[in-house]
């Protein structure tokens, strides 16, 4: 095998314990022991083994107790039971009802153990095998919490699970919304820092004055109001990760400090007279084009060299379209358990609606709109009455705009004429009511929802403009119906 086999001992007799580490140790492999069941389990959470020895007849948890609380886990590596006071009933109960590997009597033959051994180590090497496949299988459409089965997202999936395990940088880009904390994260949890921390800060949030404070800590006194020691970001992210967002926004000298930090891994905090030693992976964002801002003298371009290791570029929502189903599948069930909701599906006429919004806000502003949506569904299928009136004004004009809408259909419903996108109709019957309600959904689809604009170009003042969205909001729900 590529790898030493590990196996856990778990035994109430020491000197059986020792005895079996030791012949284990001569075949190349590596041990741990445990005296009974419970520290069995509590050695497991450090002590990953691929095949567990263990003894049927023990004080405290025994192995029987050992084995079905492995099993109900249903983490249980291959495991080879030995007893002095074996029959044929315990084999058949232990190998088939609690899922041992095989059983094995004392006085044992070393011979036969390491072949065991080995075949139970092969065994385990399988099914790790077999859950890696599982987990690539399971990248195809999302990775931890990202969600996409676009080529796009495809390529990102794949570059993350190679940069995820790695020490170096990660420069993260993208539109506002798009995810890019999401992608740190993801990083993280896919680094063997998983356990440490993961610290994020916006460095556009801070005002220029307390950003290396937040960053690097400060001593007592070192400026005004600094009336105790402060441990940075640096410090608290320590054998974790550290998301610095809106890094072209980052002040040029703390840039200069920042750009040696990642040098020589090591911090000063503000007054302090000595550097400590830091273990943190640095990741970055921006919204910027990181070339034009280092040409716009934002960021120092030594820095960008250092920080652009890996580059993951999150394309904007209206660039994946394809994703946009999977990716509202899955905020819904994450709003269910936010606000306790029991939506289940999503309408096809609600994701033909979202499918034809053009997303500026990216994920963020579908987060917004779903949020809304589960909150007045709340349980069952999210309807067109759902959404908002903007996504309902594209819905019913894409809806009466084909050849296939009947005159009936359409009533009541602004449409754009054939040869003029920016011309509306009506179909014979409209009443005057609907037709108000038609040109106002349509202008406001015009103008991407800008309802300053949208008031300016109907005439009308912005606070009648809302007093009208509200009252066809108020009908739709049956409010003073």
């Amino acid at each position: 095998m590529n790898r030493q086999v590990r196996v856990l001992i778990v035994d109430d007799e020491a000197s059986q314990r020792s005895g079996l580490a030791a012949m284990i140790a001569s075949w190349g492999m590596i041990s741990e022991t445990a005296a009974d069941g419970n520290e069995a389990l509590q050695k497991l959470s450090a002590f990953p083994a691929d095949v567990i020895i263990t003894d049927l007849n023990m004080p405290g948890l025994d192995g029987f107790g050992f084995l079905q609380r492995l099993q109900e886990s249903g983490e249980m590596p291959p495991t080879i039971v030995l007893t002095a006071y074996g029959n044929i009933e315990t084999a058949v109960k232990t190998v088939h009802e609690l899922g041992a590997y095989w059983f094995l009597e004392k006085p044992i033959q070393p011979g036969t153990l390491e072949v065991l051994i080995r075949r139970a180590g092969s065994h385990a090497g399988l099914r790790a095998e077999k859950s890696n496949l599982e987990r690539q299988l399971s990248y195809k459409g999302s990775l931890g919490e990202l969600v996409g089965t676009s080529p796009k997202m495809q390529e990102i999936f794949a570059l993350l699970q190679q940069a995820g395990p790695s020490k170096a940088c990660v420069l993260i880009t993208g539109e506002s919304g798009t995810g890019k904390e999401l992608v740190a994260r993801t990083i993280h949890a896919l680094s063997p820092r998983r356990q440490g921390p993961f610290i994020a800060i916006n460095c556009a949030a801070l005002p220029e004055t307390l950003i290396e404070s937040e960053l690097f800590g400060h001593e007592k006194g070192s400026f005004t109001g600094a009336s105790e020691r402060r441990a940075g970001c640096f410090e608290v992210a320590q054998h974790g990760t550290l998301l610095l967002d809106e890094i072209g926004e980052m002040p040029m000298q703390t840039q200069a400090k920042l750009l040696r930090i990642l040098e020589d891994s090591k911090v000063r905090r503000l007054g302090g007279k000595a550097e400590f030693e830091v273990d943190v992976r640095v990741v970055a964002a921006t919204n910027k084009i990181p070339e034009e801002a280092v040409r716009g003298g934002h960021l120092r371009e030594d820095l960008f060299y250092r920080l652009n290791v890996f580059h993951v570029h999150l394309p904007p929502l209206r660039d994946r379209h394809e994703d946009l189903q999977s990716i509202a599948e899955t905020l819904m069930r994450d709003l269910n358990r936010k606000h306790e909701c029991r939506v289940t599906d999503i309408s096809p006429v609600v994701i033909d609606a979202l499918g034809r919004h053009n997303w500026p806000g990216n994920v963020r502003e579908l987060r917004n709109v779903l949020e809304r949506a589960v909150i007045l569904a709340g349980e069952g299928t999210i309807e067109p009455r759902h959404l908002p009136a903007f996504l309902q004004s594209t819905r019913i004009s894409a809806a009466a705009a084909g050849p296939a809408a009947s005159p009936a259909e359409a009533v009541g419903h602004a449409v754009s004429a054939p040869e003029d996108n920016d011309a509306v109709r009506f179909q014979i019957g409209t009443t005057v009511e609907e037709a108000e309600k038609g040109l106002i959904l349509r202008t406001l689809e015009h103008t991407r929802n800008n309802k300053t604009r949208a008031a300016e170009i109907l005439g009308i003042s912005l606070k009648t403009l809302h007093n009208k969205l509200k009252e066809y909001e108020a009908k739709e729900y049956g409010i003073g119906a």
